[in-house]
């Protein structure tokens, strides 16, 4: 709403209060939370039924928040705009998390791709999610597990997505740090290559790379996805 308002679309009232400190600077860990972490080294035919639950608001969320925190390489951080979050159990047992959330604003290899305008962008930008976290737990082993969950979980998405927000999403997008991982599932599942990003970041000012380049995956979500992404209302 305040970019609407900048941009001249909507007004909003006067300001009554502004806070002094942003509340994400403070980033407390989330409390531990008891997990079976029974291993599980398996095939993927014999671990059975694997059912997947949005957890968000609900009180699996402490869980999903610990478990992100304790076993993902890039911790737990509190999402931004719309977000789900997912577990996947197989029984009691939770053997897959994803979290998506609002995608960037300004995305170069995935604009290209989608080949939109700046004001087509703006006005489709909410049906493009990002998947922030993707998180295999340590103890699980099973082969071919990852690829096949993502690949299960990018299909129920958008329904997902329209329960919560009212309206459907049709591409995913997500980063993935080659320094540490090549992103073989995402490709198992059919995602495809974008391009790669800049290392600056959004808030750059000095125009020269301050971070691990990361490779751009985009998933469409349905055929007619850029049709769908590029309609003007």
């Amino acid at each position: 709403m305040l970019a609407l308002h900048r941009a001249g679309y909507i007004e909003l009232p006067p300001v009554r209060q502004r806070q002094t400190q942003n509340p994400l600077v403070d980033r407390r860990a989330p409390p531990p939370v008891e997990v079976d972490c029974t291993p599980i080294c398996t095939s993927l035919r014999e671990l059975g039924p694997v059912v997947f639950h949005q957890v968000r608001r609900t009180p699996q969320e402490a869980m999903f928040n610990w478990l992100m925190h304790s076993e993902h390489y890039l911790g737990y951080t509190k999402p931004v705009g719309e977000c789900l979050k997912f577990v996947a159990f197989a029984g009691l047992q939770p053997v897959a998390l994803f979290a998506w959330s609002s995608a960037p604003r300004h995305l170069g290899p995935r604009d290209r791709y989608i080949g939109w305008s700046k004001e087509q962008r703006q006005k489709g930008l909410h049906h493009v999610v990002y998947n922030t976290r993707y998180l295999i737990p340590s103890w699980i082993r099973v082969p071919h597990l990852a690829s096949h969950l993502l690949a299960r979980m990018t299909r129920m998405l958008s329904q997902e997505w329209e329960k919560v927000y009212g309206h459907s999403v049709y591409f995913a997008e997500t980063f993935v740090d080659t320094s540490r991982h090549r992103g073989t599932c995402y490709r198992a599942a059919n995602w495809i290559f974008l391009g790669r990003t800049t290392g600056r970041g959004k808030n750059d000012q000095t125009g020269r790379p301050n971070r691990t380049l990361k490779d751009v995956l985009g998933l469409p979500l349905r055929e007619d996805f850029r049709e769908q992404l590029l309609k003007t209302p």
